[in-house]
């Protein structure tokens, strides 16, 4: 099989190796084990990863069922590679009781390419080129929707998951501030209720669900949305919304 082309690597939805004609599907993987520490590898990648930290991430804090468990992993994981032809592009080390990840200095990995893109829509947003921040955003939501590693657990998983909705949340947000400029109120009322269903407790998110129902000449749904926020606020922490939040407030009462 030809094996052209940048290699590209799935974290989220299917864990998938992509190389030319070359793919390695989320089923031939060693188990639950192997996949998980191949994801470890993969996002950590750069850093030596300790036995012990490795082994924390796949038996949840547990100890694994032997010391001869891990390394089993690793040889079937370095198998996998050679058996798809990727042996010498995909290399795991094992040094000083560490293990790490050598890839092709140009490979894309989901992750990094979400993190990425919504930095670029936010910088595109701020310098005002708008097409450009609206399709690096859409790029970090794309992405950033997928699970992390679809029915695995742990407090490393977890970890993973709040930094990629914390992408996702960020990604919707710059959409919502490029529909509002563009003319395009309806959109971002969508966007920034998902925000809000995301994070609940986000004050920007009502924020700028308030400036675009006043962007859509709707200042009742505006208001509707401020009051949404005070009454969480209240409710929640006995606390009143922040100032900025009540400037937006007043803002839209003043023109409404």
């Amino acid at each position: 099989m030809a094996t052209t082309g940048r290699l590209r690597i799935y974290l989220t939805g299917n864990v998938t190796l992509e190389w030319g004609d070359t793919l390695v599907s989320d089923n031939l993987f060693p188990g639950r084990q192997g996949r998980l520490a191949f994801a470890l590898l993969v996002a950590e990648r750069g850093t030596a990863i300790s036995v012990d930290g490795i082994a924390d991430v796949l038996w949840n804090g547990r100890p694994p069922p032997s010391q001869t468990t891990l390394r089993a992993i690793m040889s079937k994981l370095r198998a996998l590679m050679t058996e798809s032809g990727l042996d010498g592009v995909v290399a795991i080390d094992n040094a000083f009781g560490c293990y790490q990840l050598r890839l092709p200095a140009n490979a894309w990995i989901d992750l990094e390419a979400a993190a990425q893109a919504v930095h670029n829509a936010e910088t595109e947003l701020r310098a005002g080129n708008l097409v450009a921040a609206n399709g690096e955003a859409l790029v970090a939501a794309a992405i950033s929707r997928r699970t992390f590693l679809a029915g695995d657990d742990g407090e490393w998983v977890e970890q993973w998951r709040a930094k990629l909705r914390e992408i996702r949340v960020r990604a919707l947000s710059c959409r919502a501030e490029v529909a509002i400029c563009n003319g395009d109120p309806a959109l971002a009322v969508g966007d920034a209720e998902l925000v809000i269903e995301l994070e609940p407790y986000r004050e920007a998110a009502y924020v700028l669900l308030m400036r675009a129902h006043a962007a859509a000449g709707s200042h009742a749904q505006a208001l509707h949305a401020y009051e949404r926020l005070r009454t969480l606020m209240s409710d929640q922490f006995g606390a009143a919304p922040s100032p900025t939040s009540q400037a937006a407030f007043v803002d839209i009462l003043r023109r409404s």
